[in-house]
């Protein structure tokens, strides 16, 4: 898809992984390649905002420029590894060669692997969180994290299908994710993580018609003091403050659709009118939903500034 097409369109594709793969007859499921390669193929469109349908993973080993989820603009770092899900507003842009790897894998390439469906969801990087999605590894795992990366794109199925597959993959997100809460300087009580855990999984189940903390406590059997004393120490943020990123990044997601009209966006989000909405967005963005669109579709893609981890 060029760029053309792109602005005239002013929709994000999204892309499933046969739309990757250039094979008709390959799985849909899974798919591993050095990223120099990829990027050869893929690079026009995918510089383009676009979607996923898929979980995405990257590790880069060199190269320089920014890539962006979810409207957060992140430098290119060598052994820097992002994690998307999917629905997440993503794009690439390199300044000089850039290589490392990728790996996407679909919803259900765990389903009939692991009794637990939400397993994934247990990692630091899965949580949905642009700025947690973001890991810069530490140097003692570069050369481990590395050799499963390798095992991942040069494993040739055989009799154990594709279950080798998801044990490399598994292995790649446990030894990531040890080393990135080694690095963080609180360590932070099990039954707090999981509050905060099954916060963030109701807000993502109910943002469009629960605004309120108290009713998120309720639900979580906690006071909305304990609630928001919880957020305050584990993220520095109030509990109405997460609530509202989610709704603020829901709204991003759907300017970026030229066809959906601001009142038609206010009723999706469950505002009682596009006033109140644009009220709503400008206190949050210092600038109308109406600006927010026309700097996107004119290409200024990379609206916030640059985030370090």
């Amino acid at each position: 898809m060029c760029c053309y097409q792109y602005k005239m369109e002013r929709k994000i594709p999204v892309y499933n992984i046969r739309n990757l793969t250039k094979d008709q007859h390959s799985q849909k499921e899974f798919l591993a390649e050095p990223f120099g390669e990829y990027l050869q193929k893929h690079y026009p469109h995918l510089q383009l905002p676009h979607r996923h349908s898929f979980y995405h993973l990257v590790m880069f080993t060199k190269g320089a420029g920014s890539h962006t989820i979810d409207f957060s603009r992140f430098k290119v770092k060598p052994f820097q590894a992002y994690f998307m899900m999917q629905g997440q507003v993503h794009s690439w842009h390199f300044d000089k060669e850039v290589d490392g790897f990728v790996i996407n894998f679909s919803e259900t390439f765990f389903r009939s692997f692991l009794f637990d469906a939400s397993y994934l969801e247990r990692f630091y990087f899965f949580n949905g969180v642009a700025e947690d999605s973001v890991c810069q590894l530490p140097v003692e795992v570069h050369e481990q994290v590395t050799g499963i990366f390798e095992q991942l794109v040069n494993y040739i199925p055989n009799g154990q299908g594709m279950d080798m597959l998801r044990v490399l993959l598994l292995q790649l997100f446990l030894t990531i994710d040890a080393s990135v809460k080694n690095t963080l300087k609180k360590i932070v009580p099990e039954h707090k993580q999981l509050l905060l855990k099954n916060f963030r999984r109701l807000i993502e189940q109910y943002y469009k018609t629960i605004k309120l903390p108290k009713e998120y406590a309720d639900l979580l059997y906690v006071t909305p003091n304990h609630l928001n004393a919880l957020c305050q120490d584990l993220l520095d943020k109030t509990a109405g403050e997460l609530i509202r990123d989610r709704v603020l990044l829901e709204a991003k997601r759907l300017l970026t659709n030229a066809q959906m009209s601001i009142t038609e966006i206010a009723y999706e989000l469950n505002f009682k009118d596009n006033s109140y909405f644009s009220r709503f967005f400008k206190k949050q963005e210092q600038m109308t939903p109406e600006e927010f669109r026309d700097r996107f579709i004119s290409g200024a893609n990379d609206i916030n500034p640059v985030k370090r981890k």
